[in-house]
């Protein structure tokens, strides 16, 4: 079979690298489509990932977005039309399952954020749309998906990937622990059509605190890179391209996330973790926040950091979710494979 993946963001790359390799090692050949946003391209040369890049990013206006939607399925349409796929899989790609049902083939589209408008014609045209458990089928349902072919599975969408990583992570910060020192980043998602948040927000508190703790600002593209580059900030550490996730995962005392998918990955891991996300939370985040899982601290005061560092001696990290991975896993696979002709 032949199975095309459609990696349009950054974290498309964790949510897939390890099922691709899978798919690979059964016999199954595997094309990957991508367009230059954040460090998507930086990481699928990480990864050692071979890819094709089709189309760019628009940028956040939604007049720029809309234009260029259809531009990106039709270039996506011409680029695939004689390369035979027989399956299109894809998470938050709004344009996989489109381009999919015009080239007549079948789709599986993955979605945790409610909120995205472009989900709207992916809940309609794929074939079957797999969301987490905590997120309720009728709000998928309201925005044009069909509950016949909605499946819900165990868990959250970060333990489908890391629950396999996770073992040799904790494995190594047991033989050399946190020093409670260690602050990583990940600062707000700029350029995303669904954010209405505040920009850099969080300025004055990480000025605040960098002399006091090794901070690491991840940032996801040159504007932020360049904005944390300042003198200001010169006690921070901002590196040129994307780190490793295990090392950030090793080395890691408390994170710090304005963003969605990263915020819940170290979260799950059982590391400390603080989302100051600044818009409306997705249900998978009050779940997580329900469960005591993460902190939510849209407006981060120095002191509150200095508070939750303090608190982490000798705490045993939540590993519930991880355990629930592993049969989010299955299920993913055994639906692609179900596909197979």
């Amino acid at each position: 079979m032949k199975i095309w993946f459609d990696l349009s963001n950054s974290p498309h790359i964790n949510m897939f690298h390890d099922m691709i390799r899978d798919l690979e090692a059964r016999g199954h050949e595997v094309l990957i489509t991508c367009r230059p946003l954040a460090n998507t391209i930086d990481l699928l040369k990480q990864r050692n990932l071979e890819y094709h890049v089709v189309g760019e990013h628009y940028g956040k206006n939604l007049y720029k977005k809309l234009f260029g939607y259809p531009i990106r399925v039709n270039q996506l349409r011409k680029f695939l039309k004689n390369k035979h796929i027989d399956l299109a899989v894809s998470q938050s790609s709004f344009h996989s399952p489109v381009v999919a049902k015009l080239l007549g083939v079948p789709s599986i589209y993955t979605n945790d954020n409610e909120h995205a408008m472009g989900n709207i014609p992916c809940f309609m045209f794929a074939n079957l749309v797999l969301i987490p458990e905590n997120l309720p089928v009728e709000k998928i349902v309201k925005k044009g998906g069909s509950a016949k072919r909605i499946k819900q599975y165990p868990g959250v969408k970060e333990g489908i990937y890391l629950w396999q990583k996770g073992e040799q992570i904790h494995a190594a910060r047991k033989q050399n622990p946190a020093d409670n020192k260690t602050i990583y980043v990940r600062p707000e998602p700029l350029t995303a059509q669904y954010y209405k948040g505040g920009l850099n927000f969080l300025d004055s508190t990480l000025e605040a605190l960098q002399d006091r703790f090794s901070i690491t600002i991840l940032p996801r593209d040159k504007t932020q890179l360049e904005h944390y580059r300042q003198s200001k900030f010169s006690g921070i550490r901002v590196p040129d391209k994307p780190m490793h996730f295990d090392q950030i995962a090793k080395e890691c005392s408390l994170f710090i996330g304005a963003g969605g998918s990263m915020t819940r990955e170290l979260a799950i891991l059982g590391i400390p973790t603080i989302s100051v996300y600044q818009d409306e939370l997705l249900e998978v985040d009050k779940f997580l926040l329900e469960e005591g899982i993460m902190a939510h601290e849209p407006n981060l005061k120095p002191e509150t950091v200095e508070q939750m560092i303090q608190s982490l001696e000798n705490k045993e990290p939540d590993l519930q979710l991880m355990q629930k991975g592993k049969q989010a896993y299955d299920l993913f696979i055994s639906e692609i494979l179900n596909y197979n002709r």
